[in-house]
């Protein structure tokens, strides 16, 4: 029986892909590829090869140890989390249709991959690596879209900060001042930005809008909604290409959720929606589509079909019934979801900041920003619980976790908020509280038996150990603000 990475390799026009990524390297004068796979935390992370060896390592794949998945990261004790030196190594296999160019150096090229265990290891050789938070994601919509017959789109809003370094070559204060929509300082960073755009739409994001945020050097650029697991996949190329338009610039691209309090944190809303239908569309992104830099299906964005979250007739603020199943799902496992969606120590100074916009009650209403989800728009349902430092493959799996079982126990999110949350609370409604830190979010991870589905395998474990091991490690370090507080506390 062929094992999950011999039916991966050996997939229908799967030798065709990979001779046309050949002459597509041939034609751009591609030298050196990036192979590339997501961290447990979002962090990317692969190999690079010269590109002679190409067709090979299409084949073959490339091994690296099993504790690249969790960033090869010791834990308190000194320990490798995750997986010691004693494990095997995973194999990583290159998807051809993944291949672009590097717009910042054309001699190089990329690819995303999916991981696989080992092909001699005693138990399951070659079957899928479940610490592959991208390739789960894959595997968990196929299933989802066979179950329930509907696919999951998302658009992400990913806030971020542009800092200067101070004379010590530290990150510190934002490069434009705290005005939020403003234009001017909008313009401030427009070689920045138009960089940016620039770097993207050639990497097939398709890009929408952007503005000035109201965090000092905190800008927003929107690319156009897809299938979740594309979507995921151009919001890691975004950070990769903001990363390298900072080293052009001698900025620093800040993805940290809070580095200043009294000013607004850094989020990264989740907007989605399920589909029935839909085909997939070529969008030019401004390119020659003659001379891609890139396989074509890195410019095909999902488009049509049935909304399922759209409004009935009779109220244009309320999504229909389907829609209502799986908003109903997402709002009764809000509290484990906010561990996965805010997964730093550093995510929890957001929540605590208050009286910008933060979310921190699990209850939902129609373009109300007091709770941790909204009716953003007809048909649209925002996720505000998450952060800029979110993993979005493991945000798109612990989603369909929880919308699958809204759809299957018909679960019922209440009835909308329309009055400021606090308001609401003073009236006498009962509303659970969103956990205010990374331990209490993960105790409600940890209770919960289906958001933890989105994490199949040996995910949830690694995340888990991760994840403590963080939290212990804060809660173990004295900071400033002790020492402020307490030295001369006494006598």
């Amino acid at each position: 029986m062929a094992t999950d990475l011999e039916k991966f390799v050996e997939a229908k026009g799967r030798d065709a892909q990979i001779k046309a990524v050949r002459k597509k390297i041939d034609e751009l004068g591609v030298e050196y590829l990036y192979l590339q796979f997501v961290s447990v935390t979002g962090k990317i992370l692969g190999k690079g090869i010269p590109a002679d060896h190409w067709e090979q390592i299409a084949q073959k794949g490339f091994q690296l140890v099993y504790g690249a998945t969790v960033n090869l990261f010791t834990d308190r004790a000194g320990n490798y989390i995750g997986y010691g030196p004693e494990a095997a190594e995973m194999v990583g296999i290159p998807e051809p249709e993944t291949f672009m160019q590097l717009p910042w150096d054309k001699r190089i090229g990329r690819f995303y991959c999916t991981l696989f265990r080992n092909r001699e290891e005693k138990e399951n050789p070659g079957g899928a690596l479940t610490s592959d938070g991208r390739g789960n994601l894959r595997r968990m919509h196929d299933e989802f879209k066979k179950k329930q017959g509907r696919s999951l789109r998302i658009g992400t809003e990913p806030e971020m900060m542009w800092l200067k370094y101070d004379e010590n070559g530290k990150p510190k204060d934002g490069y434009s001042k705290p005005y939020c929509y403003h234009i001017d300082q909008f313009e401030s960073l427009r070689p920045v930005y138009m960089k940016v755009m620039e770097y993207s739409r050639l990497m097939g994001l398709d890009m929408i809008q952007g503005d000035h945020e109201d965090a000092p050097g905190q800008l927003e650029l929107n690319w156009m909604y897809d299938d979740v697991l594309r979507n995921a996949d151009r919001l890691t190329t975004y950070r990769q290409i903001c990363a390298q338009v900072a080293r052009e610039f001698g900025i620093f691209a800040c993805f940290m959720t809070k580095p200043f309090m009294g000013v607004s944190a850094s989020g990264c809303h989740h907007n989605m929606s399920l589909w029935r239908g839909g085909k997939d569309e070529f969008v030019k992104c401004g390119n020659d589509e003659k001379n891609l830099p890139g396989m074509r299906e890195n410019y095909m964005y999902v488009k049509g079909g049935e909304n399922t979250f759209m409004p009935d007739d009779d109220d244009p603020q309320m999504p229909g019934a389907e829609g209502l199943e799986a908003i109903g799902g997402v709002v009764h496992h809000l509290q484990a979801l906010t561990a996965v969606g805010c997964s730093t120590v550093n995510s929890y100074r957001r929540l605590w900041d208050t009286g910008f916009w933060a979310p921190v009650f699990a209850d939902w209403g129609f373009q109300n920003r007091t709770t941790g989800l909204r009716v953003s728009a007809p048909g649209r349902f925002e996720y505000r619980s998450v952060d800029s430092m979110v993993n979005p493959y493991l945000m798109g799996t612990t989603l369909l976790a929880a919308m699958d079982d809204g759809i299957d126990n018909k679960l019922d999110p209440g009835k909308p908020e329309e009055r400021n949350i606090y308001d609401a609370i003073k009236a006498g409604k009962q509303v659970k509280k969103l956990p205010m830190s990374l331990g209490e979010a993960l105790d409600h991870l940890e209770g919960s038996e289906v958001v933890r589905r989105g994490m199949p395998g040996e995910m949830y474990r690694l995340f888990h150990e991760y994840k403590h091991d963080e939290y212990a490690r804060f809660m173990s370090t004295v900071t400033e603000w002790d020492n402020d507080t307490y030295m001369e506390c006494l006598p």
